[in-house]
């Protein structure tokens, strides 16, 4: 799993949003701490959530599991732009048949679990997709054959009020273990000065 974060909002854009309100403007310190105190204030302490959403993250996420997406795919206050496995299927085709020791070359399509038994059937399923499209099949009927292991990549775009109910969810024990991973990582990727916004979202070692 990588993720890389392509764009954020300055904290100043939402701490004007802020002072909108009181045309307070000749207060700000432009995204300092006076500002960074301010949106701390209003957004959490006061629970007026919504002036958290003027603050927006990209996100290019890689290598994560389709099963993954499901569950990335329930947050709908975010923007997904997914890889397409219609258009992309091809990079299967030409490769050698897969045999199950050789968990390291699969690794390429495949996010291994640690299980031995999972991850053999997840190989066992690879093979059978690349069998399909060997056999001329189109991408968007050999797709049916697609374990839920298989890797995908993805734009996402997320306020940081939506963030905070992601970060919530998806860092506790119950969830996902993989997308666990991904919200510990998503937070670790966040600029030094967003990430106070944050650390009450947070569950569990980070």
């Amino acid at each position: 799993m990588k993720v890389t974060l392509h764009h954020y909002t300055p904290l100043v854009i939402c701490s004007d949003a802020i002072r909108t309100c009181w045309q307070s403007f000749d207060k700000s310190d432009n995204g300092g701490d006076v500002d960074r105190a301010l949106i701390d204030r209003v957004g959490n302490k006061f629970k007026h959530a919504s002036t958290l959403e003027h603050i927006v993250y990209n996100f290019y996420i890689e290598g994560v599991s389709r099963a993954l997406l499901q569950e990335l795919a329930r947050h709908r206050m975010a923007s997904l732009s997914v890889k397409s496995t219609r258009y992309t299927l091809k990079e299967l085709k030409d490769e050698a048949p897969f045999t199950l020791e050789e968990k390291v070359r699969a690794e390429k399509y495949l996010v291994m679990t640690g299980v031995d038994i999972v991850d053999q059937m997840s190989l066992k399923a690879l093979e059978n997709l690349r069998i399909v499209l060997a056999d001329g099949i189109s991408n968007d009927r050999a797709k049916y054959c697609l374990p839920e292991s298989y890797k995908t990549e993805l734009t996402w775009s997320i306020n940081a009020r939506s963030l905070q109910n992601f970060l919530s969810l998806r860092s506790d024990k119950a969830a996902l273990w993989e997308i666990r991973d991904l919200a510990n990582t998503v937070y670790e990727t966040l600029p030094e000065e967003h990430r106070y916004l944050f650390e009450n979202s947070l569950k569990g070692d980070h």
